[in-house]
Parts: structure tokens; C-alpha cells; sequence
């Protein structure tokens, strides 16, 4: 059976990988519902909008008549919602737009899909889902040791993952009272091909292409793992399709690093892939700078629920994924390239000093 899918946020850098995947490997259409903000990118869809299963809906997740539009017109069988502002330094210099996509839009989207839920028959019923993609950073920090797990306390510290914090338990709440078939899965730091040069590892890569200083904040001995985007998207479907309703899954990649070891790894690569003998070793490069305000010590995530139950563990590791991350960016850089001469020039975000307008 086809299955008609909803990505919301398919422009995105995670959704775009489950956008490419599902018209990859299955025979579903895929609706991409995105607003199309300064982080979407449609040339990260290249590989899958020539498919005649791939429909694009610029939508914003906020309009509820619009959304209930796509729901009537397209009549999906699945809904991955993955559309979020997700930059920490961004939610802190202007969190208001975090609140409303965020909160406000994860409401419009459960209402919009509650209502067509409950006009289905039953076989359909049966078999819709809705899957809810979320942080780790709504679990707080942690100390030197310990992991994050589904039981977890949420304790979340910036407006970035306080407003995923509220959507977790929307979607929670909209299962518990009206049997929304629901699930939530809570991730780790994701990288890999595609993703806005905004975030750490493509930073690296392009200041050192650029033989700028690269920003690395306090002391670099902040905590995380690193979950390749790809394995990310192959746990959602599976999530989606094989998951227990109601329950939440912690997908992580195994693979801790104080931010100081990725930026060394990342600069050990370039010498290698891309050297400029006549500039010196990209590490010469690196600057520590001020810290950004509730920057979390530590996050790690205890997978062990979906492998136990999906069988899923991740295929790459953090060597052989960067390894194929800093190749990616060597050879595509026309696409980085029109996102730094347009929308983002790779300045400093994140100091609170910029007010919510």
C-alpha cells in the first residue's frame, strides 16, 4: 500500500534527509510542508523533487485553515513533523518565533490532524500516526556522567528547548486525552551533508576554507553527541512505522566529544582533504570566545529502548561520518556558497544582547 506522508519542515536540514530517503527507498508520496524560512533550502531537495511523489506546500505549521487544507486535499496516512526554529543562539537574541512555530504551531498541527483523524474509518484510524520529532536539550544538562533516557526529568535552559519542552508535552497530552496516535522521539546533536552553515561543524569548515578565526565557545569542553543525520532520518521511519504509540524514543549516535575534539577532528581533515601549506594548519585558526549565557555542560542519550524494541543502533561513526560531512562541503560548494552571498554571513549569534521584535 502507498502511504501519503507529511514532512513539515522538508526544506530543513533533517527534514530535507527524510525528504531524500523516503523518495529513495519506499514507494510513499511525501508532502513537504514548509514555510520556507531563512533556513529551508530547496536545492537540499534536489535528489527528490524531480519524483512525481514529491509535492511541495509552502504552508506555515501557524495557519490553521491552511493546514487543515492540506490535510483535505492530500489526506495523509502519516505525519512526521519535524518544522521547528532549532538555533539555541537564535532563540536567545529573538525567542519570540520560537514560541509561536514552535508551541503555537505544533497546537495548529495536532488540532488540524485530531479533526481529520477523527473523520476517517476505522482501518484508516488504525493506521495513522503521527510522529513528533524532538531535543535532547529538553532533558537540561548532565554531569560528567549519566545518560539521558525517555523517563528522564525535563529541565530545559534556553527558549530554544524550553518551547520543544511545551511541544513534547502537547503532543503527549493530545494522545493521553483524545487518542491522537502519537509518538515523540528526542534527539542528539545532528550532522552531516546539507545542513545550515549556522551550526558548529559546517562553521569549522568554512572558516577554515576562508582562513578565518574559528569561534569556539569558553574553553570548548561542552559535551555532546553526535547522531550523523542520515542514520537520524532511518530511525524516524522506523519510529513511525514500528514504534508504540504514546511512547517516547531517545535516538543518539553513540558518540560523545567535547566541542574542542570536533573542531580539532574537523581541522585534522582539512589539512588532510583540502591543505593550504602556504596558510599553516587549520588549528592555528581557532579562537575561544565568550561563552554563550545557559550554555548546557553535557548531553548524552541512552539508546537502548529503540534498539531493544526497532532494532536500530547507528551505522556511522563520528570518524566515518565527518569523513563523508567535510568531503560533502569540499564538493558542493556552489550550494553553501548562495547561503552565505544571501542570508547568513557567518557572523557571531547567541550573545542575548539582540531583543525579541
Amino acid at each position: 500500500m502507498t502511504d501519503t506522508i507529511f514532512v513539515t519542515g522538508g526544506a530543513g536540514f533533517i527534514g530535507s534527509a527524510v525528504v531524500r530517503q523516503l523518495i529513495e527507498t519506499t514507494d510513499h508520496k511525501v508532502v513537504n510542508v514548509d514555510k520556507l524560512t531563512y533556513a529551508a533550502n530547496l536545492s537540499s531537495l534536489v535528489p527528490a523533487s524531480d519524483s512525481d511523489r514529491y509535492a511541495l506546500e509552502k504552508v506555515d505549521i501557524c495557519d490553521a485553515a491552511a493546514v487543515n487544507g492540506l490535510f483535505a486535499k492530500y489526506r495523509p496516512t502519516k505525519v512526521m513533523h519535524l518544522a521547528a526554529e532549532s538555533h539555541v543562539d537564535r532563540s536567545i537574541d529573538g525567542p519570540a518565533e520560537f514560541i509561536q512555530t514552535n508551541i503555537n504551531g505544533t497546537f495548529v498541527l495536532l488540532e488540524a490532524a485530531l479533526s481529520y483523524w477523527k473523520g476517517l474509518d476505522e482501518a484508516a484510524k488504525e493506521g495513522f500516526r503521527f510522529l513528533h520529532v524532538s531535543t535532547d536539550e529538553v532533558y537540561g544538562t548532565l554531569g560528567p556522567e549519566g545518560f539521558f533516557h525517555e523517563e528522564h526529568q525535563y529541565q530545559p535552559n534556553s527558549p530554544y528547548s524550553a518551547s520543544k519542552a511545551a511541544s513534547d508535552h502537547l503532543v503527549r497530552a493530545w494522545h493521553e486525552t483524545f487518542g491522537l496516535p502519537t509518538v515523540i522521539t528526542n534527539c542528539t546533536n545532528n550532522y552531516g551533508p546539507y545542513q545550515f552553515p549556522e551550526k558548529l561543524i559546517p562553521v569549522v569548515i568554512l572558516k577554515i576554507l576562508n582562513r578565518e578565526p574559528i569561534p569556539v565557545y569558553g574553553k570548548g569542553e561542552n559535551i555532546r553527541d553526535w547522531l550523523y543525520v542520515e542514520d537520524h532520518a532511518r530511525a524516524l521511519w522506523q519510529v513511525i512505522n514500528e514504534g508504540r504509540l504514546g511512547e517516547t524514543y531517545c535516538i543518539g549516535g553513540q558518540c560523545e566529544m567535547k566541542n574542542i575534539d570536533v573542531v580539532r577532528s574537523i581541522c585534522a581533515l582539512m589539512d588532510e582533504l583540502a591543505p593550504d601549506a602556504e596558510r599553516g594548519k587549520a588549528s592555528d585558526l581557532i579562537s575561544f570566545v565568550t561563552d554563550r549565557p545557559g550554555h548546557d555542560q553535557r548531553y548524552a542519550m541512552d539508546i537502548g529502548k529503540i534498539n531493544r524494541e526497532l532494532g536500530w543502533s547507528p551505522a556511522e561513526t563520528f570518524e566515518t561520518g565527518m569523513r563523508r560531512t567535510v568531503s560533502w562541503y569540499l564538493e558542493n560548494r556552489d550550494w553553501w556558497q548562495a547561503i552565505l552571498d544571501s542570508r547568513y554571513a557567518g557572523e557571531r549569534l547567541g550573545t542575548g544582547q539582540k531583543k525579541a521584535g
